[in-house]
């Protein structure tokens, strides 16, 4: 028998003996903890009749509320990181693509996207980023980098300009080449350095800043935030709206499209 048959025929039998889970037979005095039986029988039967319980035996590694309801009836949305697919009910099927809402015209697997990066972005402390411009800034973006990255050097070159419009950049590391990387121990050094600030300056300008050492740094954690969030490059800079704009973006174009969006 298939595994769905299975599991649905599993679920039927457990549902049809909930109705006996908490009697006892007739003349006989009830067992201690059968209310607590009848109590397991039926969350396992609530567990079994809940389409995502399939869903997770079929994706290794996914959880229950990695699944919500899509738009569309008969398909769930499963999102990993900022990641979403689109599942059926019965687990047969899988869609990956943008799913639109055609009378709003609006793309509801990028609203989704946008929501997953925010959520993974306020776990990340400011004290574990690099940060350029005032807290009161009218705007602020995130800017996943790289110290040795042509146009991350670009953008930073124009770092004043930036803040100068009122946009606040806080800087998480991202080394392209990966762990082991020159890229890699000089985004270590810069956040190792007494002044980050000054030292990552000096590194994208490509000056040395030396070797020094810290008990703890955050590069590892930022690097695995990135492939999270869907990095395909650097720089990569993430909008207060969860919005994700890949490349080098000019200060008058980046604070023109903020001022839009806002």
């Amino acid at each position: 028998m298939p595994r769905m048959k299975t599991a649905v025929f599993s679920a039927l039998m457990v549902m049809l003996a909930l109705p006996l889970a908490g009697f006892a037979q007739p003349g006989s005095a009830a067992p201690q903890g059968n209310a607590a039986q009848a109590s397991a029988l039926a969350s396992r039967g609530a567990a079994a009749a809940d389409p995502r319980t399939e869903l997770v035996k079929r994706l290794p590694g996914s959880k229950l509320e990695d699944f919500r309801p899509s738009p569309l009836p008969g398909v769930y949305e499963y999102a990993r990181g900022a990641d979403v697919l689109y599942i059926s009910a019965d687990g047969k099927f899988a869609l990956a693509g943008d799913m639109y809402e055609i009378a709003s015209e609006t793309n509801l697997s990028e609203k989704r996207r946008r929501e997953a990066r925010l959520a993974l972005l306020t776990k990340v402390p400011e004290n574990q980023m690099v940060i350029f411009g005032p807290r009161e800034a009218k705007h602020t973006v995130t800017v996943f980098t790289d110290v040795d990255c042509g146009y991350c050097r670009k953008l930073h070159a124009e770092i004043a300009r930036y803040n100068q419009l009122g946009i606040r950049v806080r800087y998480l590391f991202y080394p392209r080449e990966g762990p082991d990387s020159e890229s890699w121990d000089k985004a270590i050094a810069v956040w190792c350095s007494a002044n980050r600030n000054d030292a990552l300056t000096r590194a994208k300008k490509g000056e040395k800043i030396g070797n020094p050492k810290c008990a703890s740094n955050p590069v590892a954690k930022d690097y695995e935030l990135g492939q999270e969030v869907g990095l395909r490059g650097t720089p990569a800079i993430i909008t207060a709206s969860g919005e994700l704009l890949p490349g080098y973006v000019p200060p008058d174009m980046l604070v023109k499209r903020l001022e839009e969006k806002s």
